[in-house]
């Protein structure tokens, strides 16, 4: 299939004007998280049992996490043609829930409902690759970083969504329906043109200034909203003074957009950026309209462009295999680990698949807790459980944009793998699950809390190591590839375990809803073993591809090997 040659936008502004911009499109991204929040509703109105709900949490699960075929158009297309498929899906999706749920259609069959819900949830997976691979590309010497802010935001939607739901929506499920089915498309509509490809900037001081700021600016977002969830659960505010807190929320979500505003008032120096290898920011139009190429990839030329990792994506397969000056065609061969792979070449490797496995694992118990979350909360004696949400989201947050900046230090300065943190995470969710289990006074928020950095972790971390073991050429369907993981552990741990348990834990108490700890205690110990399973295979791959980061950063920053010529 011919690609669709996208245009490169010059400038140092622009990337960051997209991450911006990329913010506001992962919270849209996180709309699945909001099951919690009207999965009650589902169950009065029509009367489901909780392996129903439970199921239609796994249509959730397998809506958000099934991207094959956004990481395959991610290829052929431009980022707003991938969006504009997620704005119809969410509209859609969203829309007939809400139809259902106000019973302005009646009779809708549960099997209806269920592909309703997976069609919705699945536009996460085209907002989220549109916006992640464009960033990565956009800022390749920072793919921890970026995929921590990326997917840190995404893990605080679920509190942003808690603080709409609990104040403007006034706790209605219906109304959070018709937002999720208006709002979130008209978002992502007005953003759809900021999100593109860019000239990558370099390794300037600047770089790690706004970096830290996007953090801060998160982090100061995150511990915000945890904040407002508890007032409006627990004081009674006017309009007015909720009007006022809301709109501080909104600040916080606009700070990224100062960077480029700060830098278009306060312009740096051009002779102190250091442009990446093959950018064309500096060069005058009519070269760089002759030498644009992808901000990932140009030709490796001689042996001066060794350490270059630009290797030009519309070239044919002849232009990257000559050796130019030396007048010679380099011999295919099958990449390296750190190159570039195509999707069947990274399917056959045993990396690939510890790392789908681990995630599997790892990601697939957290969102067993994820979506039993409310049913969790009142077994354990809770009336409102929407602090739990909050705090999980929060924690999730944590995980998910503390993850990114410590791996991405130690894998600088001690080419520490990524995956070693995976196994410290596994290793604490074991723990969180046996807290659970055993079900001790008071323990339950530290269990939560616990698992969801844990969870936010192995979410975060899967993200630039797929791209650093397999290249980012063809990074979105390998990475949504391993994201199938999400749906298949959702089903097989959410949806046939957990939800069975439920079930036959409240039928012995001669109930619908279940209520003490018994309900998921056999749950959790399964959980914690296959966590502990999860341990074992992370520390094999950790061993595996430690190499691999020897050569990657050695030199302190991301250093692309020789591009195999395929």
């Amino acid at each position: 299939m011919p690609k669709l040659k996208p245009e490169l936008k010059a400038g140092s502004r622009p990337p960051w004007v997209g991450l911006a911009a990329a913010v506001w499109v992962e919270i849209s991204a996180g709309n699945a998280y909001n099951f919690p929040l009207y999965s009650s509703a589902l169950k009065s109105v029509f009367g489901f049992s909780q392996q129903q709900i439970t199921f239609l949490g796994v249509a959730n699960d397998v809506g958000e996490s099934v991207g094959l075929l956004p990481g395959f158009v991610c290829n052929y297309f431009p980022p707003w043609t991938v969006l504009l498929v997620g704005v119809f899906a969410c509209f859609l999706g969203y829309g007939v829930i809400w139809l259902a749920l106000t019973r302005t259609i009646h009779a809708l069959p549960y099997w209806a409902l269920w592909i309703a819900l997976a069609v919705a949830s699945n536009s996460n997976a085209w907002f989220g690759t549109a916006v992640l691979v464009t960033n990565m590309k956009n800022f390749p010497l920072s793919r921890g970083t970026v995929s921590g802010i990326l997917k840190g935001y995404v893990g605080i939607s679920a509190a942003v969504y808690t603080v709409l739901y609990s104040s403007l929506l006034e706790k209605s499920a219906s109304k959070l329906l018709l937002f999720l089915t208006l709002g979130i498309p008209v978002i992502c509509l007005a953003l759809m043109y900021f999100i593109r490809p860019c000239d990558p900037s370099g390794e300037d001081s600047s770089v790690h200034v706004h970096f830290l700021f996007t953090q801060a600016a998160s982090v100061l977002l995150a511990i915000y909203l945890l904040v407002l969830t508890v007032l409006y659960d627990t004081v009674a505010l006017s309009d007015a003074v909720s009007y006022v807190l809301l709109a501080i929320a909104l600040i916080f979500l606009l700070s990224p957009l100062g960077i480029p505003i700060k830098m278009t008032l306060f312009r740096a120096n051009s002779g102190t950026l250091t442009p990446l290898a093959g950018s064309t920011e500096h060069l005058a139009p009519e070269e760089r309209d002759s030498t644009q190429a992808d901000p990932l990839l140009s030709p490796f030329s001689s042996a001066s462009n060794l350490g270059s990792f630009f290797e030009r994506e519309y070239a044919s397969d002849v232009e990257t295999l000559l050796a130019l000056g030396e007048g010679a065609v380099r011999k295919k061969r099958r990449p390296r680990r750190g190159e570039d792979f195509k999707f069947h070449e990274a399917f056959v490797k045993a990396d690939f698949w510890l790392l789908w496995v681990v995630y599997f694992l790892g990601v697939g118990s957290g969102v067993t807790i994820l979506n039993n979350l409310a049913q969790i909360g009142l077994a354990f004696g809770l009336d409102d459980t929407t602090i739990l949400l909050s705090l999980f989201s929060f924690c999730n947050f944590v995980g998910r944009l503390g993850s990114g900046a410590l791996s991405e230090h130690f894998a600088r300065t001690r080419t520490i793998p990524r995956t070693l943190w995976m196994s410290c995470s596994l290793i604490i969710m074991v723990l969180g699950f046996v807290l659970s289990a055993l079900a001790l006074s008071g323990t339950l928020y530290v269990s939560i809390a616990l698992l969801g950095v844990c969870y936010g972790f192995l979410y975060s971390l899967t993200v630039p190591t797929a791209s650093e073991l397999f290249g980012l050429k063809h990074f979105g369907i390998i990475y949504n590839s391993i994201l199938l993981g999400n749906p298949l552990g959702a089903l097989l741990f959410s949806g046939l375990l957990a939800g069975y348990v439920y079930d036959a834990e409240g039928t012995k108490q001669g109930s619908s809803t279940c209520l003490g700890p018994e309900c998921f205690r056999l749950t959790f110990f399964v959980l914690a073993g296959l966590c502990s399973l999860g341990t074992i295979l992370s520390i094999f791959l950790t061993i595996r591809i430690w190499p691999v980061y020897q050569m990657l950063y050695s030199s302190g920053s991301f250093y692309l090997p020789r591009p195999s010529g395929h």
